[in-house]
């Protein structure tokens, strides 16, 4: 059956995607390897709002733009019990990704459809969304966005993923080359840009960018073409970004790379103090006046109210009940990576207040710090092991659920 009518670069795009399936992401049995929290539903939650979702809720995700089925497999594992439903123009790449979800295992939860990405809509009202280097390569970014706004259900959370100008010129200047040069997207192609690259002089910026950067990222064609050849692309600035934003009904919950959005990355002293007292809006288009490096812009949007929490009252701590966070590598132990794979050090007792967390899921943390009060999980009073729930919550060892 033919695919209904799309975007005006629909049948450019697809095309191009039937030739070089991305993510080239090589197949394999079982589990995807570890983890990715911004497609976890219940730590990407957390993330935005301070606190987990509940957890009885019926839970239906939509991957808009799937490729090759990478995020829908990751989707799928992370997200257990949950319905995932993913679609994408190109056959070839849906059929990459049907081969995926089979040999994971993931194939039993997981829909998948050919349609365009304004058709989301049709397909159901989901809790997550997630659409990953997609906008960017249509040619109406905001009709998308419109669509995705309107398949999203109310309280839901909307994860994106959109190309920065700034961090990507030297691509910007290699693709308008290649275009100049007449030189197109298929095998032959990305043989004579590899080749343009390496050819200019060492000093050169595009091919000093391209070595120090992109090379490990583009060694397989499909990468290499998806960067230099790509038949349909736009970038963002920060205005830009905000302003497409603005045209649905959708709220900004914050970028999903919060650690690039530090002022303290690149400031200290006078810099630093005048930089805290500028509101947030012109605390990150400082950042992204200063960092050359920002390809991408990662965030997430929501659709109407979210309740936010801190936790700083420990009346409202103690009657939460709290889960570990699902995506930490290597618990049960002492070492432990967080949720970007980072080493995370335990201090003394949060081991075993964890343990007693992940004994009792449904406990009202009261009870919880009842029962290490007694020296089962590191002693202490109240409102000591109150401040010590309080951290693994900041460095987001657990997720806490209002009473």
């Amino acid at each position: 059956m033919p695919m209904a009518p799309g975007d005006g670069a629909t049948t450019t795009v697809s095309a191009f995607y039937d030739a070089f399936p991305y993510p080239p992401d090589p197949l394999q049995d079982g589990p995807p390897p570890g983890y990715n929290w911004r497609w976890c539903y219940a730590t990407a939650y957390s993330h935005c709002t301070g606190r987990a979702p509940d957890p009885q809720q019926e839970l239906n995700i939509l991957d808009a733009g799937c490729g090759s089925g990478v995020s829908t497999d990751y989707l799928v594992h992370l997200n257990p019990g949950a319905a995932v439903t993913a679609l994408d123009i190109s056959a070839g790449t849906l059929a990459v990704a049907e081969q995926r979800l089979n040999r994971s295992g993931a194939i039993q939860r997981a829909t998948l459809h050919r349609c365009s990405l304004l058709e989301a809509p049709s397909l159901g009202r989901f809790q997550l969304i997630n659409s990953v280097g997609v906008l960017h390569h249509m040619a109406d970014p905001g009709a998308g966005l419109a669509a995705l706004a309107a398949a999203l259900a109310e309280g839901g959370i909307l994860h994106l993923f959109l190309y920065a100008e700034a961090g990507r010129w030297e691509i910007h200047r290699a693709q308008r080359a290649l275009h100049l040069l007449g030189v197109e997207a298929n095998d032959q192609g990305v043989r004579f840009g590899r080749q343009l690259i390496e050819q200019l002089p060492e000093d050169n910026g595009i091919r000093l960018r391209h070595q120090q950067r992109w090379a490990v990222d583009t060694t397989g064609d499909a990468a290499f073409a998806d960067m230099y050849l790509h038949p349909q692309e736009t970038s963002y600035n920060l205005e830009r970004l905000f302003a497409l934003v603005a045209t649905t009904n959708l709220h900004f919950l914050g970028f999903s790379n919060p650690r690039r959005w530090q002022l303290q990355n690149l400031l200290g002293g006078e810099a630093l103090e005048r930089a805290v007292a500028l509101p947030l809006r012109q605390q990150w288009a400082l950042i992204e006046a200063l960092d050359p490096d920002i390809s991408h812009f990662e965030f997430f949007l929501g659709k109407g109210s979210f309740p936010r929490c801190n936790w700083m009252e420990n009346d409202e701590l103690t009657r939460a009940t709290a889960r570990l966070n699902p995506c930490l590598w290597g618990w049960p132990g002492e070492r432990l990576l967080g949720p970007d794979f980072e080493p995370l050090e335990l201090h003394d007792g949060d081991l075993q207040l964890l343990t007693a967390i992940a004994a009792a899921p449904d406990q009202p943390l009261l009870n919880v710090m009842g029962s290490t009060s007694e020296g089962s999980a590191g002693g202490g009073d109240a409102p000591d092991l109150a401040n010590r729930l309080r951290r693994l919550w900041q460095r987001r060892l657990i997720l806490l659920l209002p009473a």
